[in-house]
């Protein structure tokens, strides 16, 4: 969810009625950008919830790969705040399919379970509670009138959902008691609100267009990241902050407020220097994209790096003292493989962060490409399917322990195995849901929409149309990719990056 202006001007409507364009309010909020703020404002509120909390610990993407995790729910926003009736049904049914496969126990035994009505309608809460913060904290208090007619859009977005919308309150005054009992009893201070606070932004990962310049990425993000880390944590409300003993800290209510009035004037720029659509996707950009934004950057990023060399050129760092002898010596082979399963591991296998290979990876993975190709029912399910399989085949192979998921020392040890019936079967359902004509091969176009690139190979069969790309090549290619034995590929920006 993202917001807009407030220029009530625009549509006076009180809400959407059936059959008719998006929820004026939320359409005209959509692309303010102090929504940046408050969305990060309205996360944390969400993830101190329990069951959400555990939802997101357990089987989110957003620590390892956040980029893509912000793209995904952009292009969601949209079609949810969209005009298009029918992309709106089709984009409630695959969140409703995708958060009914969300479901387990947390740290503490707990179920948790993402089609929970009530979980649901405190997402929804804590967006339009957030909504109405953003200005009141930029000095722009909206008029009575104005949060009521949102007020009741954000309970028709829950209706969207299939939601009884009568889990929200029905008049807006009931609604604050319930948000303030609800900061006051429910919310908890979580491993997933902790991990937004104080991990998320000082590790954040580079975007794959800015992979290439780690030292410049890394000197933002340590002068940025906790300012926004205070920032978020000053907006919160103060018995949340008081009872989850989260730190005070001297000016940052002012620091906040300066940052919500100085962002609230980057609204009167040029609208396309500020569109969200624009930024979103120059940040998702592979530095080997077709893409006229990539190629610019990519130019730029060379000669960033050039100047670089130069400079170490001129004032040589001092040499690295060498690190002390082990007792036993590693070849220079097997140090190399070692990085590289690691590497592999880390950036492909492990979806969710937390160091160990488990279902909720595969399932991230299967998410991810069922996204990329849009997918209904059943190929989506088909899909989900065959990962689930290989997750058997995975256990039953490298899971040595018998833990209940695989270690990137397991892996390494047996990463011969990933290469077995199963993961063919992935690679050959795959091929299928993409190859969207029926026709035994990926076309360009198909070719592009997962990939979301042009043809950077020379494949093994062309036609009269041009090149395609055969069913048996890309069996081949995602399984080597998968195996961990072929890292360029197009497959690197489509489950590696973040």
């Amino acid at each position: 969810m993202t917001a807009s202006d407030t220029d009530t001007s625009d549509n006076d409507s009180a809400g959407p009625s059936a059959g008719e364009g998006p929820p004026s309010r939320l359409h005209t909020f959509f692309r303010d950008p102090r929504w940046a703020l408050a969305m990060v404002r309205a996360t944390v509120l969400e993830a101190a919830h329990p069951q959400i909390g555990a939802a997101l610990i357990e089987n989110s993407t957003f620590v390892a790969h956040p980029w893509r995790r912000l793209r995904n729910t952009f292009q969601s926003t949209q079609r949810m705040v969209g005009s298009d009736a029918q992309a709106r049904e089709r984009e409630a049914a695959r969140l409703n399919r995708m958060h009914a496969r969300l479901r387990g126990t947390d740290t503490k035994n707990r179920p948790y379970d993402a089609t929970d009505p009530a979980a649901r309608a405190w997402v929804v809460a804590t967006l339009f509670e957030s909504s109405v913060t953003m200005f009141r904290l930029s000095g722009q208090p909206l008029e009575q009138d104005f949060v009521e007619e949102l007020y009741a859009e954000f309970k028709a977005m829950l209706a969207a959902m299939g939601d009884d919308p009568g889990h929200l309150p029905e008049t807006l005054p009931e609604f604050w008691q319930y948000f303030d009992r609800m900061v006051a009893t429910e919310l908890e201070n979580t491993e997933a609100m902790r991990v937004i606070l104080y991990r998320l932004f000082e590790h954040l990962p580079a975007p794959p267009l800015l992979s290439g310049l780690p030292t410049l990425w890394a000197a933002a993000r340590a002068t940025a990241a906790p300012v926004v880390g205070a920032i978020a944590v000053a907006s919160l409300p103060e018995p949340f902050r008081r009872r989850a003993g989260l730190p005070e800290i001297p000016g940052a209510q002012t620091l906040m407020q300066g940052a919500y009035l100085s962002i609230g004037l980057v609204r009167f720029l040029p609208e396309s220097w500020i569109d969200p659509e624009n930024i979103i996707n120059l940040l998702s950009l592979t530095p080997g994209s077709d893409n006229p934004q990539a190629r610019t950057v990519a130019a730029l990023q060379s000669r960033i790096e050039r100047a670089a060399a130069l400079i170490r050129l001129l004032l040589p760092l001092p040499e690295p003292r060498e690190p002390a002898a082990r007792a036993t010596t590693v070849s220079p082979a097997a140090a190399a493989y070692r990085r590289e399963t690691e590497d592999f591991f880390r950036q492909v296998l492990d979806q969710t962060g937390n160091g160990t290979l488990d279902w909720p990876d595969l399932a991230a993975m299967a998410r991810e490409l069922s996204s990329r190709l849009d997918l209904d029912e059943p190929e989506e399910t088909r899909l989900y399917q065959a990962f689930a399989d290989w997750w058997q085949e995975l256990q039953a192979a490298l899971d040595t322990d018998g833990d209940g998921s695989v270690s990137a020392e397991e892996y390494a040890a047996g990463a011969p195995a990933m290469a077995g019936p199963a993961l063919i079967r992935v690679a050959e359902v795959l091929f299928d849901v993409t190859d969207k004509d029926g026709n035994g091969h990926i076309d360009p176009d198909e070719y592009r929409t997962l990939f979301r690139t042009a043809f950077h190979r020379d494949t093994d069969t062309a036609d009269g149309n041009g090149v395609v790309y055969t069913r048996g090549a890309f069996v081949k290619e995602f399984m080597t990719f998968m195996a961990g034995r072929q890292r360029t590929t197009p497959f690197d920006p489509l489950l590696a990056e973040a």
